[in-house]
């Protein structure tokens, strides 16, 4: 039994566990407003809100409910946009338009109406955050939202709206703030009460191991195996709290396998060491997905072209796997990142086993780091060749080196014949130029439908030409590079 509200109403479903929340939604709980797009996770069109008790505090993320499994969502809020034309504070017992849904009626920006719920369902994600919502944000909340009618530009013109709107947001409570203006309905005042009610209740979850689907964030598991996840044993993993969490020990960073990628963003501590972080993972996938996909999730996928993989390789992280948050007998392995893939999706893993934190050497102040990523879309899209490099350095010249490249190779590449070749050499267009030479024996892509093969191999130059212009602009002109 899973146990849940919907809205404002409890709800007590006997579907199998891996069961998308979509179907759950639309089928099993009759709600048709969450509309169905491509159950890929791409469009947006079936987006709700899940609001959860962290630290005793009620958060709420936009998700894709077509990639989201019923045991994901145990104890939690699900708000679907029906659940936000409820009575409003100003409305005295009317249902009425909540102020996002009356800026895309003012801006004209919706016309087919299929994508529309999953916009207003993201936009209204700002009035629950504890962020000052500019107009940027307001955008950037909806990046995992496509409209195939209006051109975008009437829906940036109501995100702009809900921003003005939300200027004077209370960013302590925001919630209260939002139901006291009319941007949610009464209900959601007693909703903190009604999930820890339901903290206590049992989940409809397998504990064995036998024939057991390890289940975390799924944003990739749902796109390719949809009816084996559906009716698998499943053993969900995404709200182990020994799965979570991002902490300092000494010189070392450690990061739970279950940590999802927006909670990369939002660290203070990963922003400290990595100043240009939100403008690398803001590449990665869409609001929505980064919400739910995981860090372990991103890396036994085990995709050539996995970005937050590329990024951790070239820290040279190192991860651990145990069988014993599954046994209970603790049993733990240590790797290097890089050596986990033995082939197209083989990995140094057995099927038992969780991978449970990944961890790297903190950078110090003679450290560079940068990370770069081509794709047909700037966002919502996958990588048709990414790369990440970390350069120590002694004076002018590289102490150490590790670069890593997606893309080019059946594996996420470690491009170790390269990073060897950096070693000692001066920061010079020569020595990056010659580089290019040794790092284009190391790799073997392939023609498909993100590029030819020789279209690859020019991207890869190319990033590892912005990674030194990007990382040593005072020495560097792109001219000098490619002469």
């Amino acid at each position: 039994m899973t146990e849940f509200i919907l809205n404002d109403r409890a709800v007590r479903s006997n579907a199998l566990p891996g069961t998308t929340l979509l179907d759950v939604i639309r089928y099993h709980e009759h709600l048709p407003g969450t509309k169905i797009g491509c159950r890929e996770g791409d469009c947006g069109a079936c987006t709700v809100l899940v609001g959860e008790l962290k630290d005793g505090h009620l958060e709420y993320r936009s998700m894709t409910s077509c990639l989201l499994a019923l045991a994901n969502i145990h104890g939690k809020h699900i708000v679907t946009v029906e659940g936000l034309t409820g009575e409003l504070q100003h409305g005295a017992g009317v249902e009425q338009l909540s102020p996002v849904q009356q800026a895309m009626v003012d801006q004209g920006a919706t016309q087919c109406g299929i994508c529309t719920p999953g916009f207003v369902v993201s936009l209204t994600q700002c009035c629950l955050s504890h962020e000052a919502v500019s107009t940027s944000l307001a955008i950037r909340s909806i990046d995992g939202n496509i409209c195939r009618c209006t051109g975008y530009k009437s829906i940036e013109r109501a995100a702009a709206d809900v921003a003005d709107k939300l200027e004077k947001k209370d960013l302590e409570d925001p919630l209260m703030w939002s139901v006291k203006n009319g941007f949610l309905p009464l209900y959601f005042t007693d909703i903190k009460e009604r999930l820890r009610a339901l903290a206590g209740a049992p989940a409809n979850k397998q504990r064995t191991t036998d024939n057991c689907a390890l289940l975390s964030g799924g944003t990739d598991l749902y796109v390719q195996k949809h009816d084996a996840m559906v009716h698998a044993a499943i053993h969900p993993l995404a709200d182990d709290p020994a799965l979570k969490g991002i902490r300092m020990e000494g010189d070392q960073c450690i990061i739970g396998g279950a940590t999802v990628a927006n909670e990369l963003l939002a660290s203070q501590a990963l922003r400290a060491l990595f100043p240009n972080l939100e403008k690398h993972l803001l590449l990665v996938s869409s609001t929505p997905i980064r919400n739910m996909g995981t860090v372990a999730g991103n890396f036994v996928n085990a995709s050539p072209i996995g970005d937050l993989t590329a990024y951790f390789i070239a820290l040279d992280s190192n991860i651990t796997l145990s069988n014993g948050a599954v046994q209970g007998n603790g049993q733990e392995r240590k790797m290097k990142l890089k050596d986990l893939y033995l082939g197209y999706k083989q990995l140094d893993k057995k099927p038992e086993e969780i991978l449970t934190s990944v961890q790297f050497t903190v950078p110090g102040k003679a450290t560079r780091f940068n990370f770069e990523k081509v794709s047909k879309r700037t966002y919502l899209d996958i990588a048709s060749v990414n790369s990440a490099i970390r350069l120590e350095l002694v004076g002018d010249s590289v102490r150490e080196a590790h670069i890593s490249a997606g893309g080019v190779a059946a594996t996420p590449k470690y491009l170790a014949n390269t990073a060897v070749f950096l070693v000692g050499k001066p920061i010079t267009p020569e020595t990056v130029r010659a580089a290019t030479v040794v790092m284009n024996d190391e790799i073997a892509p392939i023609s498909d439908a993100r590029g030819t093969a020789d279209y690859k191999r020019l991207l890869l130059r190319q990033l590892f030409f912005a990674h030194f212009l990007e990382l040593f602009p005072e020495r560097f002109k792109l001219k000098e590079l490619v002469a």
